[in-house]
């Protein structure tokens, strides 16, 4: 198993850059695939994006395609996000999770594909 930790979120302006952090810990990191969830106040948790165990592939949601990008540094045990111009309706906790199922009848973007989760890390965007 593999134990997740988000950091990174604040309070920012619209406009604003941010990177969150997720460090991983107790397990071998390079084995699992990642990727970052997040889930604003009232809604579903929502998928923005995917790093294969390696990098070498990358998938993201079209709602965030160009201002997001997902990266990992296995010699650090962390995947990273970088969120370039943030809008207001970015606003929502973050999630890291590290990928466990091999079902392929669920896509890569399905929580049921994820077994750990981060604490998450809230991002406020103000108008």
């Amino acid at each position: 198993q593999v134990q997740l930790v988000e950091s990174g979120g604040g309070l920012v302006q619209a406009g604003d850059s941010l990177r969150l952090s997720c460090a991983a810990s107790g397990s071998t990191f390079s084995s699992y695939g990642m990727a970052w969830f997040r889930q604003a106040p009232g809604k579903e948790r929502e998928f923005l994006a995917t790093i294969s165990r390696t990098g070498s592939t990358t998938y993201y949601a079209d709602s965030v395609k160009g201002r997001l990008t997902i990266s990992r540094d296995n010699t650090k045990n962390t995947v990273y996000l970088q969120m370039n111009t943030l809008k207001p309706e970015d606003t929502a906790i973050y999630y890291c999770a590290a990928r466990t199922s091999t079902d392929i009848r669920e896509t890569l973007t399905s929580t049921r594909r994820y077994s750990f989760w981060g604490q998450g890390t809230q991002v406020t965007v103000s108008s």
